[in-house]
This record gives C-alpha cells, sequence and structure tokens, in this order.
C-alpha cells in the first residue's frame, strides 16, 4: 500500500486547510503513504467546481451518498457542518470505509456515542480534527509533563478567544444556529480546550459553568464562506440559538483544577488560543498566536535566574522539525493539519487507530454536555453521569 484514496465532504474554511494538508504531506514526509485527492463534494455545483480546481482535487460531486460507496475511496474525510457528521460518518462506516471527521464529533453526545459504536463494529480507522495537538511546542509541553519535569499538576488554565462576531449587525451564519452547530464558543472553541486539557491532563471529573448569548438576533446572511457573511440592508433578523460565551471550573481524576474559558467577544483577541499549566516542579505558557513558541518554568533554576524561559520549538529534538526548515524558520497553522494527516497516514502503515480518534471526540462531547447541564443546574456535574 503506497497511497490512500480520499473523498472529502466540504470545501469551505476546513475543506481548504485539509486539502492543503493533502497536497503538502507528500513533499515534506516523502517516507509517508500518500494521500491521493480523489473526489470532493459539497452541495453547491458551482462551488465545489471551483473548489476542486482551487484545491486540486481529481473530481467532484454534489451527491455524499454516492460518493461513499465508490469503491475507488479508502478514507472519508468530513468537514461539512457539524448536523451532517453523524449521518454521513455511519454511512460511510457501513459502507467500510476509513474516516476523518472534523470537531465536535456531533451534536449531541448520544449521537457521537452512534458513530463511534459504528466504526468500532465496522472495524475501520477513524480520527477526530483536534489538530492543536499536532503543534511541536504543545507536544514538548506534553513530553515535559509526561517525563515527569514539572513534577505534580496542580492547575491547568485555557482560554480560547476571539471578536470576530462582536458587531451586532454580523449575519446570523450556521455557527449561530445551535441546530447546525450543535452549541456556539463552547463547541466550536471550548471543545479544543477540552481535548487539550485530556490529552495534557487527563480526564476531567467534574466541572459547573456559565455562558451568555451577548446579541440575541442577527440579519439573516444573503451569502457565507467559512467565518466571513453578508447580508443585505433590509434582511430580516433571525434568533441566535447558541452561546456567545461560555466559560467553566473543572476538577481533573488526578486531582488537578482546571479553568477554561471560550468567547467570541473578546475585543482585541483575533484567536487568542492559550493555555497555562502549573505543576510543583515548574510550568508552561502557551498562546497559538505565538505557535512555535513555549514559556518554560523549572523551580530548580538557580534563584538569580529563575523565570519563564523562551523555547523555540522549530528545530531538532522537536517534532516534526526534521521535515521542516533550517534552525529557528517558524511554521504555521497549517502545518497542525499536515501533521494531522501524517498521523493518519502513519496509523494505516502500522495498521493501530490514529489518535486523536472517536473514543476522544466522545469523551470532549460528554465534557461539553455536562457543561451545558450544569450552566441550566446551576451546579456541580459529573462528568461520568452522563
Amino acid at each position: 500500500m503506497k497511497s490512500v484514496n480520499v473523498g472529502m465532504i466540504g470545501y469551505k474554511f476546513m475543506g481548504k486547510a485539509h486539502s492543503h494538508a493533502y497536497r503538502d504531506l507528500p513533499m515534506f514526509f516523502p517516507n509517508s503513504l500518500k494521500p491521493e485527492m480523489k473526489v470532493i463534494c459539497g452541495r453547491n455545483e458551482e462551488a465545489v467546481a471551483q473548489a476542486a480546481k482551487q484545491f486540486g482535487w481529481e473530481e467532484y460531486t454534489t451527491d455524499w451518498k454516492s460518493l461513499i460507496e465508490r469503491d475507488d475511496i479508502d478514507v472519508i474525510d468530513i468537514n461539512a457542518p457539524s448536523d451532517a457528521h453523524k449521518e454521513i460518518a455511519i454511512a460511510a462506516a457501513r459502507a467500510g470505509k476509513h474516516i476523518y471527521c472534523e470537531k465536535p464529533l456531533a451534536l449531541t453526545l448520544q449521537d457521537s456515542r452512534e458513530m463511534l459504536a459504528a466504526v468500532q463494529e465496522a472495524g475501520v480507522k477513524h480520527m477526530v480534527g483536534f489538530n492543536y495537538r499536532f503543534t511541536p511546542a504543545v507536544m514538548l509541553a506534553k513530553k515535559l509533563i509526561d517525563e515527569g519535569r514539572l513534577g505534580e499538576i496542580y492547575h491547568f488554565r485555557a482560554w480560547f478567544l476571539q471578536d470576530w462576531i462582536i458587531d451586532p449587525n454580523f449575519p446570523l451564519v450556521w455557527r449561530l444556529q445551535k441546530e447546525v452547530a450543535g452549541s456556539g464558543s463552547h463547541g466550536d472553541l471550548g471543545a479544543h480546550l477540552i481535548d487539550m486539557a485530556h490529552y495534557l491532563i487527563g480526564d476531567i471529573s467534574e466541572v459547573i459553568g456559565m455562558s451568555e448569548t451577548f446579541i440575541k438576533e442577527r440579519p439573516i446572511p444573503a451569502n457565507m464562506t467559512g467565518l466571513s457573511a453578508t447580508s443585505d440592508e433590509n434582511s430580516p433578523k433571525g434568533p441566535v440559538t447558541v452561546d456567545d460565551a461560555t466559560l467553566f471550573m473543572a476538577r481533573f481524576a488526578n486531582g488537578a483544577l482546571g479553568s477554561f474559558e471560550a468567547t467570541r467577544f473578546a475585543t482585541g483577541h483575533r484567536s487568542t488560543n492559550s493555555f497555562e499549566i502549573n505543576g510543583s516542579k515548574g510550568s508552561v505558557i502557551f498562546d497559538f498566536e505565538r505557535m512555535n513558541e513555549l514559556q518554560v518554568y523549572f523551580t530548580d533554576d538557580a534563584k538569580d535566574v529563575q523565570g519563564f524561559r523562551r523555547v523555540l520549538a522549530t528545530d531538532a529534538p522537536h517534532a516534526y522539525s526534521e521535515a521542516w526548515w533550517p534552525a529557528g524558520h517558524t511554521i504555521g497553522y497549517e502545518h497542525t493539519f499536515i501533521h494531522s494527516m501524517v498521523e493518519l497516514m502513519e496509523a494505516f502503515t502500522e495498521d493501530r487507530q490514529p489518535v486523536p480518534n472517536f473514543v476522544d471526540g466522545v469523551k470532549c462531547q460528554q465534557v461539553l454536555e455536562a457543561v451545558e447541564l450544569s450552566v441550566e443546574k446551576r451546579q456541580w456535574v459529573k462528568v461520568s453521569d452522563l
């Protein structure tokens, strides 16, 4: 097996990111299996035809059901809106296709569990798109924790701050509609924070949260592309049915404490995705807007030079460094997707499940819903009760 044939459903923001990853992977990871970009699928024929040409796909289609039945397709890549994930993933699994699905895995915990059951019953490989795990600086933080160099972990605090819908006249895009997106900043941004916590610290045992929708109505969009949209001057308004901001506190199974903040109303923050971890022997700070760096502090440094140091995670021995540029030359957001696809290709070569997979997607969904229940009941909720 030298290559893997991919059929992708979705062609906008994530479709472009995934397509870029498939195209660049063979150039920088020549020993990896090669993803063959066979078919891209979308509902708008004119738009998906343009995407196929622009992104480099061999064919396009508007019928995802016929796509998953094709004998020449090995992997179905799902980056359509969240409300489409379940139906497509279950059908793809039953057709014997391996699956890469964007996060959040589904609209509800029950839906995500049904998706996991389907892929396990079919025996196919499955992966979920928590791409930030594959940032070399984040992987360095993981290494420091696993090696015990931060000691016993006491605190994990994380925040994902954006401001792209701060204008009350910004249109009612699908991400602001619960029936399509499942939730707002909580499921879109908070899901990444929760998965990062699971990856770095471990399972979350209980949560308590609060959320708010600051703008209750918005103009109906005339068109949408990625995170952009426009509306007519006289467009009617529709209700915003998701959260604009959600904050919650958490206890981890290992005794650590956590705090999480996800908002689209943090003026001046375009995409501040950050965490800080404090342990008995040291701390780390990460900010994705400076994604090549990890701030590191160790308590056993000499007292006259104690303080956070800046580590540039771009060259050996940091993860994936051998594939990229000379020392000190940075990589970007798109590389996290390339690294994700490398993991997927390696899983085929080694005949194992890639990580993170649908098990991780279900765990994330479980915490998301525990927080939502906590907001509703205004009390602590045990994640294991869901």
